[in-house]
């Protein structure tokens, strides 16, 4: 496997960062995880805005124009022979000081690995996924903003490990106010009496990329959609489930909080919008 490492193509066992690295010391950086689909980088244009307005946010000037990330992205993944996969896009802070400022920081680091991922397991996507709301709660949007796709994700990792512990695949996290903000990697959406609904940015949403992608799918299908407030009650109610994220793609949900959705199986639109998400991931974006 070889991995992009500052402008340079290197074997997985020699893409090394120092011990000082900010993004290690503190998770001091930002990163894109973007898919590609036979042959095709899905959404990458919408992929590395994002990764310039989260660097522009945290002050971290990239070292390379959005065309320069784009070639390195195409070129790692030709460089490992791969047409479909993960793409992981990560740019720290850089070599710095033991201290927490940033002063001295760089130049910033710019890594890329292209591999496979599977966030759930097969089964998932066939038969749905059960989900339960867990007691950590979304970091306070005020706080740091959501959009920000920083490199730290502990808020996101607690939730998931107490999921886990309950023997559960997805944990949903809620805001302080008790709203829906997201699960740990996926965007939430449920339909209800015919209208779509998903929670706003400001619940502590993060503004996903494949979360847009549905929103656009259904315009083309005529299904209303609103981003409004969610509580648990409105999952628990909900005729359908599904959850978003670029390595989940789009999952059915059968279950919140030991509660079936509709009647416990995936729904009808879910089903409908899985098959259009996948029809249209292999044309928008950039050709290898």
């Amino acid at each position: 496997m070889k991995i992009y490492l500052n402008g340079d193509l290197v074997d997985k066992e020699k893409a090394v960062v120092s011990v000082f690295d900010h993004g290690l010391l503190y998770g001091d950086g930002v990163f894109e995880g973007i898919r590609l689909y036979d042959g095709c980088v899905f959404k990458l244009n919408e992929h590395l805005e994002r990764l310039e307005y989260s660097a522009k946010a945290i002050l971290l000037e990239l070292p390379m124009d959005r065309l320069q990330l784009m070639d390195a992205v195409c070129d790692t993944c030709r460089a490992n022979n791969l047409s479909n996969g993960y793409i992981r896009l990560v740019v720290t802070r850089g070599v710095g000081h033991l201290g927490l400022t940033p002063d001295g920081c760089g130049p910033p680091s710019v890594i890329i690995i292209a591999d496979d991922i599977q966030l759930y397991p097969e089964n998932l996507y066939e038969n749905g996924l059960k989900i339960i709301s867990v007691p950590t709660r979304r970091i306070n949007a005020s706080a740091l903003p959501p959009a920000v796709k920083s490199l730290n994700y502990l808020n996101n990792i607690l939730a998931k490990i107490e999921a886990k512990k309950v023997g559960f695949q997805e944990a949903l996290m809620l805001n302080d106010k008790g709203e829906i903000a997201e699960c740990t990697g996926d965007n939430v959406f449920v339909l209800s009496k015919g209208v779509l609904f998903t929670p706003p940015l400001d619940a502590g949403s993060l503004r996903g990329i494949t979360r847009a992608a549905v929103m656009d799918i259904a315009s083309e299908l005529s299904i209303p959609c609103r981003e409004q407030a969610l509580t648990r009650y409105d999952l628990w109610t909900a005729e359908e489930c599904f959850l978003t994220g670029t390595a989940a793609e789009v999952i059915p949900c059968v279950e919140v909080d030991h509660r079936e959705v509709g009647n416990g199986q995936p729904g009808v639109m879910t089903q409908r919008f899985i098959a259009k998400f996948r029809e249209n991931v292999r044309e928008d974006g950039v050709k290898l």
